[in-house]
């Protein structure tokens, strides 16, 4: 049914898997309007009550393709993009599900933003996370200003928006970023002993809970996408992103120039 995601449903509980190994997971065009699809489907479907997000292979999310964003031969449609984008952050942050974030690996980017949308992460001690836009002129998208207040607060959003440091997995604990914290290779027994635990509470009124919490929440969100949409398809005309992008593929350090 899908090319790039995969969903698996054990009763109540869903596991929805990025399905780019070869890739890192890192999202095209593709993945991110099949992420949309899946999110606004699973807004009907009441049987599942636990969405467990995870990555095949090793990681959980590069980001997005930066690859397919400069192939010459099938160039994304940036405007396009957005719209699915935006699409898969409104329908992650209103699913009627607990949803739980499993970081293995890489998680960056637009990864790391649909990470951050989820109501619970955990991650593994030697997982790396990065809202590392700025790295090639960009701003975060997929809701990341928007996920990263909410989780920290608008002065410490910013900063670590501004810095886009790569992030230990301790690290990011530490910040607040990440909610649990286990050995590498424990991930899937914590996650599956989280979610066991959830569909043996009351899990209507937590998911009651999470509705009040974040339908008042909604206008501002999709106000945030659409400027982040905008300021994205902005920044992708400046030179400092075609440097970023250039330095990227070079693998060197970019210099910037403020324009």
């Amino acid at each position: 049914m899908y090319q790039t995601i995969r969903l698996a449903k054990e009763g109540r509980l869903a596991r929805l898997y990025l399905n780019r190994p070869e890739a890192m997971n890192a999202m095209d065009d593709v993945m991110m309007k099949e992420l949309a699809d899946v999110f606004e489907a699973l807004q009907n479907d009441t049987s599942v009550q636990v969405l467990i997000l995870q990555g095949e292979g090793r990681a959980f999310s590069a980001g997005g393709d930066i690859k397919k964003m400069i192939d010459p031969d099938s160039p994304m449609d940036i405007g396009k993009v957005m719209v699915d984008v935006s699409r898969l952050a409104k329908g992650l942050y209103s699913l009627p599900q607990i949803t739980i974030a499993a970081i293995h690996g890489a998680a960056a980017g637009l990864g790391f933003s649909m990470a951050l949308g989820c109501d619970v992460l955990i991650a593994e001690e030697n997982s790396k996370v990065a809202m590392n836009f700025i790295g090639i002129g960009l701003v975060p998208d997929g809701a990341g200003h928007f996920f990263l207040k909410e989780r920290i607060g608008v002065p410490k959003a910013k900063q670590l928006i501004w810095k886009g440091d790569v992030m230990t997995g301790f690290q990011a604990e530490a910040k607040g970023l990440v909610d649990q914290l286990v050995p590498s290779g424990q991930l899937d027994q914590a996650v599956s002993g989280l979610a066991a635990q959830l569909l043996a509470s009351p899990i209507q009124a937590m998911l009651a809970t999470k509705k009040i919490l974040h339908a008042p929440k909604m206008n501002e969100l999709e106000e945030i996408l659409q400027m982040e949409s905008e300021a994205q398809v902005n920044m992708r005309k400046t030179s400092d992103h075609l440097e970023g992008i250039q330095a990227f593929i070079e693998k060197r350090h970019p210099a910037f120039r403020g324009q």
